[in-house]
């Protein structure tokens, strides 16, 4: 059974749940999302596995997770990076920010989430039962498709983007 770390609106940490239970309840919970860039200024996404418990089939972030209780975020990082994506590489934490939104199957993400980026050059080696896909894409046009069609992207991405983008200026 997987846990999340529950935390206050500081990130100190106040409890544990069970992953899917704090998710129906919409508990506030620690977590990362990782964004890989190349040498071009690309952004390597991931399309979430259709069976994944919610958000399945959309297009998200190189790499999501949460830590494990007891576990620092830099650790839960490059362990959920190498297990969805087959590679690591050195990450930088960027900023955190909470966020609530409401998912598909009646659950709930309510995160205080850590966002990390790192460069990479290579082809990752995914693990297909955590995505059915990804790919390269330049920053810009991202952006500009994700205002265009938001029903592809995940909703804790396009929350991430613009703050994203004003962190990389």
């Amino acid at each position: 059974m997987d846990y999340v770390i529950l935390v206050d609106e500081k990130d100190n940490a106040v409890g544990k749940e069970e992953k899917l239970e704090a998710h129906r309840q919409g508990k506030l919970h620690r977590a990362f999302s990782i964004y890989v860039f190349n040498k071009k200024g690309q952004l390597m996404l991931q399309k979430r596995h259709s069976a994944k418990y919610h958000s399945g089939g959309l297009w998200t972030n190189t790499c999501c997770s949460h830590p494990r209780p007891g576990e620092p975020l830099s650790e839960a990082a490059h362990r959920r990076l190498q297990d969805e994506m087959g590679f690591d590489c050195e990450l930088k934490e960027a900023f955190s920010f909470i966020y609530h939104v409401s998912l598909d199957k009646g659950l709930a993400e309510h995160e205080y989430l850590h966002i990390f980026i790192g460069n990479f050059e290579g082809t990752p080696v995914i693990n297909e039962e955590e995505a059915e896909g990804w790919k390269w894409m330049d920053f810009k046009e991202l952006c500009q498709d994700m205002k265009k069609n938001p029903q592809a992207y995940t909703k804790w991405f396009q929350l991430t983007i613009d703050r994203l983008a004003h962190y990389l200026e």
